[in-house]
């Protein structure tokens, strides 16, 4: 068994995934998780792997989202922690897998937070070139503004990764201006 490779991941997305927004939830979750493995000194390549990676089962399976995550996954040879990463990232939602490594506790956290920092940054001229951790906190207190996203799971993942939230909004901010273009997210002035 080894690490999943953005190689395999990217397969496996477009074997599975055909709407456009789930690929570019995608590659905003993988901007996201390559930003926490660098605050971690982990493995940015395989961090990003995860996080592109871990809706797999989403578009063909909605209402049972993660329950066919590793049948999709078979054959594939991946690391039994890989998946169960991806598994955790629905702790207390469609999963009872509680995320215990920094890798599962950030995947748990930024899967949510991703959403509130793309609707913030399309809504400005600048997009997230210049978005601010005080202007996000203005809207994440917002809860109509990007209302599917989660703020009790985006607390209770900052609470088990032990940082306050404006820490994890800098280092997703600092992710996702990396791929603002390929996010949608650039400046538009």
């Amino acid at each position: 068994m080894a690490q999943v490779t953005m190689e395999q991941a990217e397969r496996l997305i477009k074997a599975n995934v055909t709407e456009q927004h789930l690929f570019t939830h995608a590659r905003a979750v993988r901007a996201a998780m390559g930003a926490m493995a660098e605050h971690f000194g982990a493995d940015k390549a395989h961090w990003e792997a995860v996080g592109y990676i871990h809706d797999v089962d989403y578009e063909k399976f909605p209402e049972e989202h993660l329950a066919h995550t590793r049948e999709l996954l078979a054959g594939e040879d991946i690391d039994e922690s890989d998946i169960r990463a991806i598994l955790s990232h629905g702790y207390g939602i469609c999963t009872d897998i509680e995320p215990q490594t920094d890798m599962e506790k950030s995947l748990f956290t930024v899967d949510e937070l991703t959403g509130i920092v793309q609707a913030a940054s399309l809504m400005r001229p600048t997009g997230i070139t210049d978005l601010e951790v005080k202007s996000l906190k203005k809207k994440y207190k917002d809860k109509k503004f990007a209302a599917k996203c989660s703020r009790e799971v985006i607390d209770r993942g900052c609470a088990m990764l032990n940082m306050p939230v404006e820490d994890v909004m800098a280092i997703v901010i600092k992710g996702m201006q990396a791929y603002a273009d390929e996010l949608g997210i650039g400046s538009r002035e």
